[in-house]
Protein backbone atom coordinates (compact mmCIF):
# COMPACT_ATOMS: atom_id res chain seq x y z
CA UNK A 1 0.00 0.00 0.00
CA UNK A 2 1.41 3.39 -1.05
CA UNK A 3 1.59 6.19 1.54
CA UNK A 4 -0.64 9.17 0.86
CA UNK A 5 1.12 12.53 1.07
CA UNK A 6 -0.15 14.73 3.88
CA UNK A 7 -1.54 18.00 2.54
CA UNK A 8 0.60 21.01 3.34
CA UNK A 9 -1.18 23.90 4.98
CA UNK A 10 -0.96 26.46 7.73
CA UNK A 11 -0.29 25.19 11.25
CA UNK A 12 -3.38 24.66 13.38
CA UNK A 13 -4.03 27.17 16.14
CA UNK A 14 -4.17 25.73 19.64
CA UNK A 15 -7.59 26.25 21.25
CA UNK A 16 -7.74 29.31 23.49
CA UNK A 17 -4.42 30.65 22.20
CA UNK A 18 -4.48 33.90 20.20
CA UNK A 19 -2.86 33.89 16.80
CA UNK A 20 0.42 35.89 16.90
CA UNK A 21 -0.63 37.81 13.78
CA UNK A 22 -3.91 38.82 15.45
CA UNK A 23 -1.90 39.98 18.48
CA UNK A 24 0.31 42.12 16.23
CA UNK A 25 -2.65 43.64 14.39
CA UNK A 26 -4.34 44.36 17.74
CA UNK A 27 -1.21 46.04 19.07
CA UNK A 28 -1.06 48.26 15.98
CA UNK A 29 -4.75 49.11 16.49
CA UNK A 30 -4.08 50.06 20.12
CA UNK A 31 -1.02 52.13 19.13
CA UNK A 32 -2.90 54.16 16.53
CA UNK A 33 -5.95 54.66 18.75
CA UNK A 34 -3.71 55.85 21.60
CA UNK A 35 -1.73 58.18 19.31
CA UNK A 36 -5.00 59.80 18.31
CA UNK A 37 -6.04 60.12 21.97
CA UNK A 38 -9.17 58.09 21.33
CA UNK A 39 -10.72 55.89 24.00
CA UNK A 40 -11.76 52.31 23.32
CA UNK A 41 -15.35 53.39 23.93
CA UNK A 42 -15.19 56.21 21.40
CA UNK A 43 -13.58 53.99 18.75
CA UNK A 44 -16.15 51.28 19.40
CA UNK A 45 -19.02 53.75 19.19
CA UNK A 46 -17.68 55.12 15.90
CA UNK A 47 -17.55 51.68 14.25
CA UNK A 48 -20.61 50.24 15.97
CA UNK A 49 -18.92 48.05 18.59
CA UNK A 50 -18.64 47.91 22.36
CA UNK A 51 -15.42 48.92 24.08
CA UNK A 52 -15.12 45.27 25.21
CA UNK A 53 -14.95 44.17 21.57
CA UNK A 54 -12.22 46.74 20.90
CA UNK A 55 -10.36 45.37 23.95
CA UNK A 56 -10.58 41.86 22.53
CA UNK A 57 -9.30 43.06 19.15
CA UNK A 58 -6.41 44.89 20.79
CA UNK A 59 -5.39 41.80 22.78
CA UNK A 60 -5.66 39.59 19.71
CA UNK A 61 -8.30 37.48 21.46
CA UNK A 62 -10.70 38.11 18.56
CA UNK A 63 -9.71 38.24 14.93
CA UNK A 64 -10.62 41.38 12.99
CA UNK A 65 -12.55 40.61 9.81
CA UNK A 66 -11.73 42.30 6.51
CA UNK A 67 -14.70 44.69 6.48
CA UNK A 68 -14.10 45.67 10.12
CA UNK A 69 -10.39 46.21 9.43
CA UNK A 70 -11.39 48.47 6.55
CA UNK A 71 -13.74 50.44 8.83
CA UNK A 72 -11.04 50.79 11.49
CA UNK A 73 -8.49 51.96 8.94
CA UNK A 74 -10.87 54.67 7.74
CA UNK A 75 -11.74 55.88 11.24
CA UNK A 76 -8.08 55.84 12.35
CA UNK A 77 -6.94 57.42 9.05
CA UNK A 78 -4.39 54.76 8.15
CA UNK A 79 -4.05 52.29 5.31
CA UNK A 80 -4.98 48.68 5.95
CA UNK A 81 -1.33 47.76 5.51
CA UNK A 82 -0.55 49.89 8.59
CA UNK A 83 -1.87 47.07 10.78
CA UNK A 84 0.68 44.64 9.34
CA UNK A 85 3.68 46.97 9.29
CA UNK A 86 6.62 46.20 11.58
CA UNK A 87 5.50 42.59 11.90
CA UNK A 88 8.54 40.53 12.88
CA UNK A 89 9.67 38.54 9.85
CA UNK A 90 10.10 35.45 12.04
CA UNK A 91 6.37 35.54 12.68
CA UNK A 92 5.37 35.28 9.04
CA UNK A 93 8.41 33.24 7.94
CA UNK A 94 7.79 30.50 10.49
CA UNK A 95 4.03 30.44 9.94
CA UNK A 96 4.33 30.12 6.18
CA UNK A 97 7.58 28.16 5.85
CA UNK A 98 6.08 24.76 5.06
CA UNK A 99 3.43 26.10 2.73
CA UNK A 100 5.91 28.41 0.94
CA UNK A 101 8.32 25.51 0.43
CA UNK A 102 5.48 23.45 -1.00
CA UNK A 103 4.17 26.27 -3.21
CA UNK A 104 7.60 27.25 -4.49
CA UNK A 105 7.97 23.79 -6.02
CA UNK A 106 4.36 23.27 -7.12
CA UNK A 107 3.47 26.72 -8.44
CA UNK A 108 6.69 27.25 -10.41
CA UNK A 109 5.44 24.82 -13.05
CA UNK A 110 2.56 27.19 -13.82
CA UNK A 111 4.59 30.41 -13.87
CA UNK A 112 5.16 31.28 -17.49
CA UNK A 113 5.32 35.06 -17.19
CA UNK A 114 8.49 36.32 -15.50
CA UNK A 115 6.54 39.16 -13.90
CA UNK A 116 4.31 36.74 -11.97
CA UNK A 117 7.09 34.45 -10.77
CA UNK A 118 7.56 34.24 -7.03
CA UNK A 119 11.22 35.19 -7.41
CA UNK A 120 10.27 38.41 -9.23
CA UNK A 121 7.62 39.35 -6.69
CA UNK A 122 10.00 38.74 -3.77
CA UNK A 123 12.70 40.76 -5.51
CA UNK A 124 10.34 43.70 -6.03
CA UNK A 125 9.00 43.48 -2.46
CA UNK A 126 12.52 43.43 -1.01
CA UNK A 127 13.65 46.23 -3.32
CA UNK A 128 10.94 48.55 -2.01
CA UNK A 129 11.84 47.69 1.57
CA UNK A 130 15.17 49.45 1.05
CA UNK A 131 14.52 52.73 2.84
CA UNK A 132 17.41 54.72 1.40
CA UNK A 133 16.56 56.15 -2.03
CA UNK A 134 20.24 56.36 -2.99
CA UNK A 135 20.89 52.72 -2.05
CA UNK A 136 17.74 51.65 -3.89
CA UNK A 137 18.94 53.56 -6.98
CA UNK A 138 22.37 51.86 -6.80
CA UNK A 139 20.72 48.44 -6.57
CA UNK A 140 18.62 49.35 -9.60
CA UNK A 141 21.71 50.41 -11.57
CA UNK A 142 23.54 47.26 -10.49
CA UNK A 143 20.76 45.02 -11.80
CA UNK A 144 20.82 46.86 -15.13
CA UNK A 145 24.60 46.36 -15.43
CA UNK A 146 24.34 42.70 -14.47
CA UNK A 147 21.54 42.05 -16.95
CA UNK A 148 23.60 43.67 -19.72
CA UNK A 149 26.61 41.50 -18.79
CA UNK A 150 24.31 38.49 -18.92
CA UNK A 151 23.14 39.49 -22.43
CA UNK A 152 26.78 39.84 -23.53
CA UNK A 153 27.60 36.37 -22.17
CA UNK A 154 24.68 34.85 -24.09
CA UNK A 155 25.78 36.44 -27.38
CA UNK A 156 29.32 35.02 -27.27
Amino acid sequence: MEAVAKPVGLPKKKPGQPNPIDIHVGARLRRRRTLLGMSQGKLGETVGLTFQQIQKYERGANRIGASRLYDLSRVLDVSISYFFEEMPTELSDERYKDINDHLSTDVSAFEVDDMTRRETLELVRNYYQITSASVRRRVFELTKVLSNDSDDDNNT
